[in-house]
């Protein structure tokens, strides 16, 4: 394997790579351009960040994230768990999602997990470590193993999104199956993580109505 990680240093040349193998994709950075390097810094807060994502806009995501921080500062197990559920309420926490929140900070603050040490573990082991806690399955797991530590061979099967433009890129049926697509982007290891940063990039570029001139 060439490379088990990514950085914005070979971020464009893991892309050529994969566009020479794949013509759909190398017509996605023809249409569109390269896609932006989407980079978090790891870490208890990025996790956060990740959990407001689940199955709302970014955006909306975005301005829960703002009032946390707004509040607290520094985005801290120990300072998120003292708050109360009207204080989180006031962040846009829904009630699950505080209650997801909280045991992610609980997991931290008891060391059952140990977000340093991700830093030289395998993607299986640290998917299986995130996936322990209540309210961090398998999408969370592989956003933050793609967008903050920058793993190569990752493809969050469960985001609409990216499915959505895959289906479009590669022309399928509408009502293809999910593991039909799953082999569809086994092509691509190991850097399944940049074909999904294309398609995503596509799903964005498409939706604005942009065009690279």
């Amino acid at each position: 394997m060439m490379y088990t990680r990514f950085h914005e240093g070979n971020f464009r040349l893991c892309c050529r790579r994969l566009a020479k193998q794949d013509n759909d994709l190398k017509n996605i950075i023809t249409e569109f351009g390269y896609p932006q390097f989407w980079t978090r810094k790891p870490g208890f807060a990025t996790l956060i960040h990740i959990i407001l994502e689940q199955q709302v806009s970014l955006a909306s995501a975005s301005a829960a994230l703002k009032k946390l921080e707004a509040r607290l500062g520094t985005i801290t197990p120990a300072k998120l768990i003292a708050l109360n559920d009207s204080e989180m309420k006031a962040c846009y926490f829904s009630r699950q999602k505080t209650r997801y929140a909280r045991n992610l900070a609980d997991a931290v603050l008891s060391r059952r997990l140990k977000l340093p040490l991700f830093e030289t573990a395998s993607d299986q082991i640290i998917k299986e470590e995130l996936t322990k806690i209540s309210g961090i399955g398998s999408w969370t797991a592989d956003v933050y193993l793609m967008m903050a530590l920058h793993r190569t061979d990752c493809f969050p099967m469960g985001d609409i999104a990216l499915l959505k433009s895959l289906k479009s890129v590669k022309r399928t049926p509408e009502y293809i199956t999910r593991e039909s697509l799953g082999l569809i982007t086994d092509g691509w290891r190991p850097f399944r993580t940049i074909a999904a940063f294309l398609l995503w990039h596509a799903y964005i570029c498409k939706r604005q109505g942009f065009k690279e001139i």
